[in-house]
């Protein structure tokens, strides 16, 4: 029987829905093109703060470095008491000595000291002065405003309203586009969370687990907006989520039918699990539960205080989690790009194949398309000096739909329960590079 809800309850879910709809995703009109409300508050900032920003993100990054080290000496158990400090502080080894180098990276870049490849204008300044700029501005804004889209039901009913196609296209539950959804909106490290969860839980099996993680834990609008930023196209934001979107959708489409993803069981991490019921309940149809699901998932929000509390936490959880790996793992490359010629090296399989579909400056676009995998930000750092638009829009694209890199989301999977393997992430890392590279470049010649 259908439950009867207030004026008050239905507003509770329309009204922070239908702002966080127009923050992230309706779009406003600009000089030169399109872009979306939260991108023009970011832009309006680092207006504001531009002589300010260096300083401010290399103390951010020196701030994780000292606090990281401070909760390893103190101990994971002592920080119990404050659950989102343990988890965004208290990290393995292999991270708190990329969070200290990282720090002094930014120390060296800021204050010009040491070697010029550290702090020079085409490695560190690349990335203190200009990326990270972006990352601060970008970040603060999203993160305030996550919670609209997450917290007030809008991801329970777009999940429940999924459930009709997810089967039948990606042999997938229903319950699979939520966790598609925290990444699209929140974050894709959210997405392998969830995935991971409910994976222990036994609502995904093996299989699912393994297509979910590393198919629908997608870069996020905020990600997205900072890259087409970084390459500055930010005007065209439309027309290249637009590309994502469909260069993503045909690789989800592919991905679970072909190894390996093909090949993993399709049984639960236990005996007991069999997974979730589907069916919806007589006197309801898809829209009418998942409607109930968002004004039951919306009245758990309580206070004005909580919003604005999660909102900074997310903030922080960006600026502290994301800032130090961008510094670490971007210089390295950058100078690794800059000096020698690995890049070259790896791209020369990709020159032929790039000259065949008519992408302008072929040999310096094919150096950014492996990198991706160490970082997702670095094909786009590397690539933004090239002149062609047509060229920085397909890297910028194809940076954000290979999906896989070890800073971050590839990192994740391996420490998480989901059943995948390094070779099998680097195997699935080429052929979603192979399957929407010609996709991308299809569609920035019908749009250029």
């Amino acid at each position: 029987m259908r439950k009867t809800y207030t004026w008050k309850e239905h507003l509770k879910f329309i009204i922070p829905s239908i702002l966080g709809i127009f923050l992230f995703i309706i779009p406003m009109k600009v000089d030169g093109g399109f872009t979306i409300p939260i991108a023009i508050l970011a832009n309006w900032v680092q207006d504001k703060l531009a002589s300010q920003l260096s300083l401010i993100m290399m103390i951010i990054i020196t701030i994780t470095a000292v606090l990281t080290v401070a909760a390893k000496l103190i101990g994971y158990q002592k920080l119990r008491r404050f659950p989102f400090y343990q988890k965004l502080l208290y990290v393995n080894w292999f991270w708190t000595i990329t969070r200290v180098l990282a720090a002094v990276f930014a120390i060296m870049v800021y204050f010009q000291l040491g070697p010029v490849a550290i702090h020079g204008e085409d490695t560190g300044q690349l990335l203190l002065d200009s990326l990270l700029h972006v990352l601060f501005a970008v970040f603060l804004f999203a993160g305030i405003f996550l919670p609209l889209l997450m917290n007030f039901g809008l991801m329970e009913l777009f999940g429940t309203l999924a459930t009709k196609f997810m089967r039948p296209l990606f042999k997938l539950p229903g319950r699979s586009s939520i966790d598609a959804l925290a990444s699209w909106i929140g974050d894709g490290t959210i997405g392998v969370l969830l995935t991971s969860k409910q994976y222990e839980e036994g609502y995904y099996t093996k299989r699912e687990a393994a297509v979910i993680g590393t198919t629908f834990s997608i870069v996020s609008i905020t990600f997205s907006l900072v890259i087409i930023q970084e390459v500055d196209l930010d005007h065209m934001f439309l027309p290249f989520y637009l590309t994502v979107l469909v260069a993503g959708l045909i690789a989800a489409l592919i991905m679970p039918r072909i190894p390996p993803l093909s090949r993993k069981e399709n049984t639960y991490v236990t005996e007991q699990a069999d997974g979730i019921s589907e069916e919806i309940p007589e006197g309801y149809n898809s829209f009418t539960l998942g409607y109930e699901k968002a004004i039951h998932r919306a009245k758990k929000e309580s206070s004005i205080y909580k919003f604005f509390k999660e909102g900074s936490q997310n903030v922080l959880d960006m600026w502290m989690g994301v800032a130090p790996v961008v510094m670490a793992f971007g210089l390295v490359a950058l100078i690794i790009a800059e000096y020698t010629p690995l890049f070259q090296w790896l791209g020369l399989p990709f020159i032929p194949l790039l000259e065949l579909m008519q992408v302008p400056f072929a040999k310096e676009a094919s150096e950014t398309i492996l990198i991706g995998f160490a970082d997702m930000f670095l094909p786009a750092v590397i690539g933004a000096s090239i002149e062609a638009d047509i060229t920085r829009f397909i890297i910028a694209a194809l940076s954000v739909t290979q999906l896989i890199y070890m800073s971050e989301v590839g990192g994740l999977l391996l420490g998480s329960k989901v059943p995948v393997n390094f070779k099998d992430l680097v195997i699935i890392f080429l052929l979603r590079t192979l399957i929407t590279l010609p996709i991308i470049v299809l569609m920035a010649h019908l749009i250029f």
